[in-house]
């Protein structure tokens, strides 16, 4: 994003020996007479601590990702990305790198760790022919067990917990949730008045005209498994097929138009011709003349996350109140 990483170095709390002195707990997840060549810090992380752990298991070198966390809410933080990259990888295995383990360090029980395997990538945006119709797939074939809207693991949008639980329709789950996630900001940047204003008819008026459509009328939608934070920078190409790899997902069980909500974001170079490309593989939910409405709507939580994340920077709050300023005007009556 836009904000620098220098600004969030402060957050980074978990120890440098936690990818210099790989702990047994990571070795008893790799294969038997695996040894450790090397460990390489890789890429940048916020919150954690990541490294390319370079290994032989009898007499074949291989390669694995390591990333780990530290404190009670690292633990959460693995806990759940690894619970969504296993549930994406059963639905479509070579989306994701494959997930192999996460767990707490024996000889750090403060650091917790996410193994999976390692895939070379190219940094670039994956490619408009392929990428939005392996979403559609996703989307499409993955649902709930359940069928219901939520999940059952706290996930988290950079360090910022989210509490799913499980709910039957759509409505009712991003009423619920977002409600709690409004309150979150108000506590995280201060209260806002006009925000606090905005709130009864955004919750009362605007969900209900623009959501409860989709569930009424003879109409349904079916919960689908969607990444949950799925802009440029969790999104590559994979540097052997070719195809888009993804990553660093939030999953939960959704109105599959919830992942085109990031894709709205102006500093998300995954925008509108994803939106349109992924419409021919997955058409708008009837109403079709509520989408972009809708779209707006989901782009509206976004910016509630962002403004809790990135609360140092007043953007993202000026973001979330014109977004619910045009939707409170256009839709509340």
């Amino acid at each position: 994003m836009a904000t620098e990483l220098k600004e969030y170095e402060a957050d980074i709390d978990v120890p440098i020996e936690s990818i210099q002195n790989i702990d047994k707990n990571v070795l008893h997840k790799l294969p038997f007479n695996t040894k450790i060549l090397s460990a390489k810090p890789h890429s940048t992380s916020l919150w954690t601590r990541t490294a390319c752990l370079n290994v032989e298991t009898d007499g074949q070198s291989r390669r694995y990702f390591l990333k780990t966390t530290f404190g009670e809410r690292g633990r959460l933080m693995v806990s759940g990305e690894f619970s969504s990259m296993s549930r994406i990888y059963s639905a479509s295995p070579d989306l994701v790198p494959r997930p192999i383990a996460w767990g707490t360090y024996c000889s750090t029980p403060d650091v917790h760790f996410f193994l999976c395997e390692f895939r070379e990538m190219k940094e670039e945006l994956p490619g408009l022919d392929s990428f939005p119709a392996r979403m559609a797939d996703l989307h499409r074939n993955a649902t709930s067990e359940n069928g219901k809207f939520g999940n059952d693991v706290k996930t988290f949008h950079g360090n910022t917990p989210i509490e799913h639980g499980w709910s039957d329709t759509w409505e009712e789950y991003f009423t619920r949730t977002t409600r709690v996630l409004l309150e979150m900001e108000q506590k995280v940047q201060g209260p806002n008045q006009e925000i606090l204003d905005l709130s009864g008819p955004f919750f009362g008026k605007v969900i209900p005209r623009l959501l409860r459509p989709l569930e009424t009328g003879g109409r349904s939608i079916r919960p689908a498994l969607i990444h949950g934070d799925l802009w440029h920078g969790n999104a590559a190409v994979d540097a052997s097929s070719g195809e888009p790899i993804i990553y660093d997902a939030a999953s939960f069980y959704a109105h599959n138009e919830y992942e085109l909500a990031v894709w709205r974001q102006p500093w998300n170079n995954i925008g509108a011709p994803y939106r349109l490309e992924y419409c021919k593989h997955f058409p708008p939910s009837p109403p079709e003349e509520n989408f972009d409405h809708r779209g707006e709507l989901y782009a509206t939580r976004v910016n509630i996350l962002d403004s809790i994340l990135y609360n140092k920077d007043d953007h993202y709050r000026q973001m979330l109140l014109e977004s619910l300023r045009s939707l409170v005007k256009r839709f509340s009556d």
